[in-house]
């Protein structure tokens, strides 16, 4: 149990600051956005979060609102119609904030080069902290992919 004797509110609030860094860092909550894809790297994200992978066991959630979470972790190539989404969801999500691409399509358009509904990859519409290659990125990249943006939020938090 933890037992905090203070003189004055700004000692208390430095120790909730520092409270708040350290359960961020030890247990992040993640918010997925797919941007139109096959749905192969969210097949890939739910094994990651299977028994046989359990990135839950890092404390990791998949969050429903962009406003709890830490880390956005995009999927699929950003098409017209998502695009003003994906940019509003962005905004709302609190700062620090860590930004994923998973997947070929994420990353680099993958199988949508040419093609007219699409508007680039990620990194073109929002900043990107992490890139997770692959199609589909396998559950252990996306794990690895997870600790990275973990360790980036760690230092964008101070």
């Amino acid at each position: 149990m933890l037992h905090v004797i203070v003189d004055d509110y700004g000692d208390d609030l430095k120790i909730a600051e520092k409270i708040r860094k350290y359960c961020q860092r030890k247990s992040p909550w993640i918010f997925h956005f797919d941007t139109g894809s096959c749905n192969g790297c969210d097949i890939e994200l739910l094994a990651a979060m299977s028994p046989k992978y359990d990135f839950e066991r890092f404390g990791c959630l998949l969050k429903g609102s962009p406003r709890h979470a830490d880390i956005f972790l995009v999927t699929g190539p950003v098409t017209r119609k998502c695009k003003d989404r994906l940019v509003n969801l962005y905004e709302q999500i609190p700062e620090p904030k860590v930004v994923i691409a998973m997947g070929a399509c994420a990353v680099s358009k993958g199988i949508f080069q040419n093609a007219y509904g699409v508007c680039g990859p990620l990194d073109k519409i929002i900043p990107v902290d992490v890139y997770i290659s692959g199609c589909p990125a396998k559950p252990e990249a996306i794990i690895d992919g997870i600790r990275k943006g973990v360790e980036i939020l760690t230092r964008k938090s101070g």
